[in-house]
């Protein structure tokens, strides 16, 4: 009898301690919720926001700050990093911004992960509201400067998944001086006469992935800017909104160059451009090189593939409008589609510094059910396969 019982009580025994010792290293939890926010849309939650940051930032295990349904106002945030652990940031509910627009606008961000390393966020939507401030920007009223929704600055391994970012002021997502960037399955929208609604932009940056998602907005769904590298895209739909563009680079004298990026297995839309490559026409010591775009679907694109070295709005601060941005090294592959005006390809380089090492495989873009045309201006490189338009290099 005694053998018996023995053998129930050591499984009772064994799921005792198994159940102590994960109860040890469960993630702490820090609700919003508990230290005020109510989720009706009305009630200020920035500051039960803040604090449960503050706690979770402070724990030395990994701690997770949780959103859960509801909707919840909320002014700018700004979290502050280093933390002492891993943080995961999980939104169930939906965060808004007040209606006035002065209220965020002023200081350039809505919400901010600064100096934060090994941060997840997770899910949710954020709601800016922007609407009030772009009638602002065409009245040319006096307006603030406008909030970027989320940024993530001076980070490093970061992953954004599973995110809705509506109606932001200015840029939806902005990533800058931050390294090992994962972003998924995002989904952006704003209006396509909203004014300069990026949806993401990358600056300084380098090791940043984006995969999968929907981008539609006023301005470009994707930039990259000076000092992006090492950039893989890949799974977007595009548009409506500007395309994506390195660029626009060569404002400054100075600048760090883009390199390494591909861009592949996306569409475009209706959009303004599709892949573009944008530079001021001054000097300047900046460069691009190693850039793939590949297996890409152009749909009634007014401009499916350009490099524009000539970039000089207004006509002002462009000395004999000729870029110094050298580019190099970059590959047109398996591009088609149909383009909406008759140049579907457009390769406008600078004077001063020619384009070099371009490469062109197997492009089919049509016009009107025509095979459309291409321009070419100082652009040297090689072609292949199909070529619809004709190479012009």
């Amino acid at each position: 009898m005694a053998n018996n019982i023995s053998f129930p009580c050591t499984i009772i025994l064994f799921f005792i301690v198994f159940y102590l010792i994960n109860s040890s290293n469960a993630m702490p939890s820090f609700n919003v919720k508990r230290y005020g926010a109510r989720g009706d849309g009305r009630t200020d939650a920035t500051e039960p926001f803040l604090t449960a940051w503050s706690l979770a930032c402070e724990s030395r295990a990994r701690a997770m700050v949780y959103i859960p349904r509801g909707t919840y106002l909320v002014r700018n945030l700004v979290f502050w990093g280093p933390c002492k652990n891993i943080i995961t940031f999980k939104i169930d509910g939906k965060l808004v911004a007040p209606a006035n627009y002065w209220s965020i606008g002023s200081s350039g961000y809505w919400i901010l992960f600064a100096k934060v390393n090994r941060i997840s966020v997770y899910g949710g939507i954020l709601d800016a509201r922007g609407s009030g401030y772009w009638s602002c920007r065409k009245k040319g009223g006096h307006c603030p400067q406008g909030a970027r929704s989320i940024s993530f600055s001076w980070c490093n391994n970061v992953l954004l998944s599973g995110l809705t970012s509506l109606y932001s002021q200015t840029i939806h997502v902005t990533i800058h001086h931050s390294s090992n960037v994962r972003i998924q399955n995002i989904r952006i929208r704003a209006p396509s006469g909203s004014p300069n609604t990026d949806g993401i932009i990358v600056q300084a940056s380098s090791g940043v992935t984006i995969s999968g998602g929907v981008i539609g907005t006023g301005d470009d769904c994707i930039a990259l800017n000076q000092g992006s590298k090492n950039i893989w895209i890949e799974r977007l739909n595009c548009g409506p909104g500007h395309g994506i563009s390195i660029g626009s680079l060569g404002e400054y004298a100075n600048e760090e160059g883009v390199q390494n990026v591909t861009v592949t297995s996306s569409t475009f839309t209706r959009t303004q451009n599709g892949v573009r490559i944008k530079t001021w026409a001054r000097p300047s010591n900046g460069f691009v090189k190693n850039v793939y775009f590949r297996n890409l679907v152009m749909r009634n694109v007014q401009n499916p593939v350009i490099i524009d070295q000539d970039y000089c709005p207004n006509g002002k601060g462009c000395p004999n409008q000729s870029s110094g941005v050298k580019i190099s090294g970059v590959t047109y592959s398996n591009i088609k589609g149909t383009s909406i005006t008759p140049i579907a390809m457009r390769l406008e380089c600078s004077g001063s510094h020619h384009c070099t090492g371009i490469t062109l495989k197997n492009i089919n873009l049509k016009y009107m059910r025509r095979s459309s045309a291409s321009y070419c201006k100082n652009a040297h490189g090689r072609a292949s396969g199909v070529m619809i338009p004709r190479n012009c290099m």
